[in-house]
């Protein structure tokens, strides 16, 4: 039997994700860019293992958190560019 697919929310846009998906997975789902650089360019995901900081996110009103490190949970709310 599957488990039930997890439900949040990026940007005010629902997203539903399997279970054991990390908020990258969420994220790549509703949107193109995690969020901008300083120079404005659209960043994304790179190395998938929390090294570059590439895909920081604020979750639930935390910023910089680290979106491929992050299981996605039941109701998180995920702001990209916070």
């Amino acid at each position: 039997m599957r488990a039930a697919p997890i439900r949040l929310r990026v940007d005010g846009v629902a997203v539903e994700v399997p279970a054991g998906a990390n908020v990258a997975a969420a994220v790549a789902a509703a949107s193109t860019r995690f969020r901008r650089s300083r120079g404005g360019e659209a960043r994304a995901a790179l190395c998938g293992m929390g090294v570059c900081f590439e895909c920081r996110v604020s979750i639930d009103g935390v910023a910089h958190q680290r979106a491929c490190m992050t299981p996605a949970r039941e109701g998180m709310q995920v702001r990209c560019d916070d």
